[in-house]
């Protein structure tokens, strides 16, 4: 009798940001609503069928606060708000952004969904485009589109059998709000099952609970971050190396205690996140009480030091090395550890969508029964073990009805095998197994860390990682308190894999800017938690990745033409005295979904540019910079090239006062920020912001690159916004060549 060991692993990033309490992102809840219900309540229908769900503790934690309506998202906002009361804002919002679906599978089976997506066009609208098509839907189209966004998500179980979701499909159009009430009862229903129907499964016995890294971690880098050495010995490093292990235990035991409190039991089992291992987490992970891990084959080739082949079928030439557990011993401690069958994994993952349900399973099927004979066949009768791990939620938008026919038909063969029994992972590797003298590093993606340490951009962000916990160490070591408690937090969850996973150009989605932008949010509240001044590169784009892939947007800058000679009085004195210079055009960031009850920013344009002794810029606003200035805001530019200097302005005892900032090192290390006095510097406000900015004081010549930002500051100090938001503005300073290469431009 072959096992066969099926684990899914349901996860997803930890969306939250901690001080503004909004999700950037959506897919917690629509994922909620499908697949994390109904992958575990479709096993009802086959009790005999025994499988493990590895259930990631950020995710949990997120379900919770959405079914307890704690949690809110700017796409769940927008799906609830009377269609009638709509902004163009919210409209262009919900244009660009409800289409995030498998278009085949979840848009073009339901005739108004398609019909609306045609009335949008096929390709992905940047912000500006969205708006651009907001004329083209009534207020019944975008009612529509609010309830087809969240009704093509349903669980396919609930399709089928809840008479309020049924008489929703039937209508198919002309929605009520009457009937966007309806289906964010059967929302709040749904969310308020998930967790249950896996402690019911538990409780039953059928599945086995297990869980990963709170925050989901590389736990081997944050042990040490050199581990990526082993593989690539000569690859570029973070500025500082980040060795933490006992961040890795932490994640740890919150994992556990998280676990205990929704499930009533310790977890024994762990996928460690992305399947990600070394000799430095063994002892943690032992310590922590888990008998069992698993990784990928990769990993144990090259431990063993011995190849993992298949024939042209992917068929194993040697089972016996992959279809049983191990006990990996290293630093005094001992695991067990399942290796998945990368081949038959990605099966599911990635072939079987497009195929029958009943011809995938009777593939998959024959697949394990002859890997088990030729196991028992080259071990002189042994049973094999073989263990099946891949991702438990995404795949299903790519089959016919969400997956359900196939694993319907799946478990149905499975139920009656008379060679196949299906497993939990704790029952898999509780039977012993060869001793392993220590585990290669890596990950299951070519068993090594490039994903989330290979690139420039994934260093830079280890090193900014890396810096902020070196900061929360000195604040704890005066004394732990509140803010040094919610310090560590942040740092906790910006040492997820996810961020890392979208940096370089190995992987890239829609939504790179937001990871960017949320990863460096969490490290800058550790900053202002402790009171330190924020680092400037936290407040730019970590991707250096070409502009326009995959969403992502270029600025919206142009380059000076010309020298300037402007009059500084606040006003806009003549046409021609701004006529050459370059400009920022102040645009909604695309999918600022942390954004979605902000006032429109207040800036509108900036514009900037020199004559051979000064850097000029202008600032216009919706309102007048002056009166602005009066209620006791704070203009600034904080230049990232020179590194270190600031410009601010603001009004003081009825008078507009303005000042050069440097950064300096106190006497323990720590940052703050100097007064260098006016300078040479100039300043007027009336309807605009204009400021003089003599080169000398910015340590600048010709030729030399100045990059800097435009922020606005309220009364506490507290930042409004900042312009660009992820990229400086940047210039050259003219040389002898300059107006010269322009006239012939």
């Amino acid at each position: 009798m072959t096992q066969v060991a099926i684990l899914w692993h349901m996860h997803q990033p930890f969306y939250e940001d901690l001080v503004t309490r909004e999700h950037i992102l959506p897919w917690v809840r629509l994922h909620g609503l499908k697949d994390y219900y109904g992958m575990v309540a479709l096993l009802r229908e086959f009790p005999d069928v025994r499988v493990t769900f590895n259930l990631v503790p950020s995710l949990l934690v997120q379900l919770e606060a959405f079914a307890e309506g704690r949690a809110r998202d700017r796409f769940l906002d927008a799906s609830l708000a009377p269609a009638v009361e709509l902004t163009a804002a919210d409209a262009a919002f919900m244009i660009q952004h409800c289409f995030h679906a498998h278009r085949q599978r979840m848009i073009e089976k339901y005739p108004r969904y398609a019909e609306l997506l045609a009335r949008r066009g096929g390709g992905e609208p940047d912000a500006a485009q969205a708006r651009a098509l907001v004329p083209r839907f009534t207020v019944d189209d975008l009612r529509d589109l609010q309830v087809w966004h969240k009704l093509a998500w349903i669980d396919p179980g609930y399709l089928e059998g809840d008479g309020r979701i049924r008489a929703l499909m039937g209508k198919g159009r002309d929605f009520t709000e009457g009937d966007k009430a309806i289906l964010h009862e059967v929302e709040i229903e749904l969310l308020n099952k998930v967790i249950p129907e896996y402690r019911a499964a538990a409780d039953r016995g059928q599945v086995e609970l297990s869980t990963s890294p709170f925050y989901h971690p590389i736990l081997p880098l944050l042990c040490d971050t050199d581990i990526y050495l082993r593989t690539h010995p000569d690859a570029r490093r973070p500025r500082q190396r980040f060795v933490h292990p006992e961040d890795a235990a932490e994640q740890l035991a919150r994992a556990i205690s998280c676990h205990e409190r929704l499930f009533g039991h310790r977890p024994v089992g762990l996928w460690p996140s992305e399947g990600s291992v070394s000799d430095a987490m063994v002892p943690l992970v032992a310590a922590a009480g888990f008998r069992w891990m698993a990784t990928d084959e990769l990993i144990l080739a090259r431990t063993l030091g011995a190849p993992i082949t298949r024939d042209a079928n992917g068929r194993l030439r040697e089972p016996e090395r992959l279809y049983t557990a191990y006990q990996v011993e290293a630093g005094g401690a001992r695991i067990a550890c399942a290796f998945r069958d990368h081949e038959l994994s990605d099966r599911i993952g990635f072939v079987y969508s497009g195929w029958p349900a009943d011809a995938a399973a009777d593939d998959f099927v024959a697949r394990l029964v002859e890997a088990g004979r030729q196991y028992t066949a080259r071990t002189g009768g042994g049973e094999a073990m073989i263990p099946i791990i891949l991702d438990g939620e995404n795949a299903w938008e790519h089959f016919e009805g969400g997956g359900r026919p196939f694993l319907r038909a799946l478990y149905r063969r499975l139920s009656s095998h008379p060679e196949l029994r299906t497993v939990t992972m704790g029952e898999a590797c509780g039977a012993g197994g060869p001793a392993l003298p220590g585990i290669f590093p890596g990950s299951w993606i070519d068993a090594n860390f490039s994903i989330w340490i290979g690139h420039a951009d994934d260093q830079r962000a280890w090193s900014q990682l890396a810096e902020a916990r070196e900061a929360l160490d000195a604040a704890e070591a005066v004394g732990p308190n509140d803010a040094t408690a919610k310090a560590r937090e942040e740092v906790l969850v910006a040492e997820g894999s996810d961020w890392f996973w979208w940096y370089g150009d190995d992987h890239s989605s829609a939504h790179d800017l937001e990871f960017d932008d949320l990863f460096r949010r969490h490290l800058r509240n550790v900053y202002k938690l402790l009171r330190k001044p924020i680092p400037d590169e936290l407040f730019v784009s970590n991707i250096s990745a070409s502009p326009g892939a995959s969403g992502r947007s270029p600025a919206a800058q142009t380059d000076p033409t010309g020298l300037l000679s402007p009059t500084l009085d606040g006003e806009e004195t003549s046409y021609f005295e701004w006529l050459g210079a370059g400009a920022l055009e102040i645009r909604e960031v695309p999918g600022a979904m942390h954004q979605s009850e902000r006032q429109p920013d207040v800036l509108t344009l900036v514009r900037f540019g020199f004559d051979r002794s000064t850097l000029y810029v202008r600032l216009d606003g919706r309102r007048r910079l002056a009166d602005l200035l009066a209620d006791g805001c704070e203009c600034a530019l904080k230049f990232i090239q020179p590194e270190g200097v600031r410009f601010s302005v603001r009004e003081a005892h009825g008078r507009l006062t303005w000042r050069f900032l440097a950064r300096v090192d106190g006497p323990g290390g720590e940052a703050a920020w100097a007064d260098r006095g006016p300078e040479g510097a100039a300043a007027a406000a009336g309807r605009v912001l204009e400021l003089a900015l003599p080169l000398a004081d910015l340590g600048a010549a010709a030729g030399d690159r100045l990059a800097f930002f435009v922020a606005v500051s309220d009364a506490a100090g507290n930042q409004l916004e900042q312009h660009p938001s992820h990229r400086p503005v940047e210039a050259e300073v003219p040389d002898e060549r300059f107006a010269a290469r322009n006239w012939t431009a």
